[in-house]
C-alpha cells in the first residue's frame, strides 16, 4: 500500500542516525542506505568519513520501522521475498524530501549513497518518472526533488533480477561513482560493468572503480577468510572505497 512522502519519512525518521558538526549552519548532506541485512557497523564508518569533508551524514534504517530484525532480513529481504528495491526506492525519495527540508541542510546539495540493496533502491529510483501516484510506492512522488541530488555513491550495488536498471534507462542522471567488486557473487563484475557502461553511453557522468574484492568487502564480521561465505573483509578495498567517497564529496562540494 502506498503512503505519502511525509508519512514514509515520519516512519523512518526515528530510526535515522545523524552525523555532522554541532552547529545549525546549512551544509551539504549525504544520505546512506544499508544493504539487505540491515544496519551494520561499516556504514557508520562511511558516515564518519563523509563528515570529515564538512557534510552532514544521515544513516537511514529501512528495516526497524518495518519490524524486520536481522534474521528476517537475511532470510526474506536478502532473498528478495520482501522489500524489493522498487518498494524501498520510496524510502530514498521520502528521505530526500524530509532531510533536504531541514534548516541545517542545503536543499540542493545532496548525495545519495547505497550499499548492495541500498544501491539497488537508489538505482530503481533513477528509472522512475515520479509523475504519478503509486510510483516508488508513494502517493505523491515528486520528480522535482531529483534536482536536489548532486551525486550518487554506489558500493557493490545489487543489479540482478529484478533490478529495474537491468532493462530500463535512467530518467535521472546525477554524477555517479560506482565502487564494484570483481569477485561479487550476487552481481557479477561483468554484468555490473555492462549496466554502467550502457548508462554512461546514455549520458550518465560516471566514475567506475573495480576493486579486487568480494561483495560486502567492508564488513569486518566476515573476516579475512570464511569458508561459510563467499564474502570476506578486505582492508585495502575499504581504504579505496572511503577514498572514493571523499573524492566525490570534494568534487561536488569544493571548499
Amino acid at each position: 500500500m502506498a503512503d505519502s512522502m511525509a508519512e514514509r519519512f515520519d516512519t523512518l525518521k526515528p530510526h535515522m542516525t545523524v552525523y555532522g558538526p554541532e552547529d545549525d549552519l546549512p551544509r551539504p548532506a549525504i544520505l546512506l542506505f544499508h544493504g539487505c541485512g540491515g544496519i551494520r557497523p561499516h556504514i557508520h564508518l562511511y558516515a564518519e568519513t563523509a563528515v570529515k569533508s564538512g557534510v552532514r551524514a544521515f544513516v537511514i534504517d529501512s528495516l526497524k520501522p518495518r519490524g524486520i530484525g536481522r534474521a528476517a532480513a537475511v532470510s526474506l529481504v536478502c532473498t528478495g521475498a520482501v522489500l524489493q528495491g522498487y518498494e524501498r526506492s520510496g524510502d530514498v525519495l521520502a528521505c530526500l524530501w524530509g532531510i533536504s527540508n531541514r534548516p541545517d541542510v542545503i536543499a540542493d546539495q545532496i548525495i545519495l549513497a547505497g550499499w548492495s540493496h541500498g544501491g539497488w533502491s537508489i538505482m530503481d529510483l533513477m528509472t522512475q518518472a515520479l509523475t504519478r501516484s503509486g510510483e516508488a510506492r508513494l502517493k505523491d512522488p515528486d520528480a522535482a526533488l531529483i534536482a536536489r541530488i548532486k551525486g550518487l555513491f554506489l558500493v557493490y550495488p545489487y543489479i540482478n533480477f529484478p533490478a529495474r536498471s537491468l532493462s530500463k534507462p535512467w530518467l535521472h542522471r546525477p554524477q555517479t561513482t560506482a565502487v564494484l567488486a570483481t569477485r561479487d557473487h550476487l552481481t557479477s563484475y561483468k554484468n555490473a560493468k555492462a549496466v554502467f557502461d550502457r548508462l554512461s553511453e546514455d549520458g550518465l557522468s560516471l566514475h567506475t572503480i573495480g576493486l579486487k574484492a568480494s561483495h560486502a568487502f567492508d564488513e569486518e564480521t566476515f573476516g579475512k577468510a570464511n569458508p561459510l561465505t563467499p564474502m570476506s573483509y578486505d582492508a585495502d578495498a575499504v581504504k579505496a572505497s572511503h577514498e572514493a567517497l571523499t573524492e566525490l564529496i570534494g568534487d561536488l562540494f569544493p571548499v
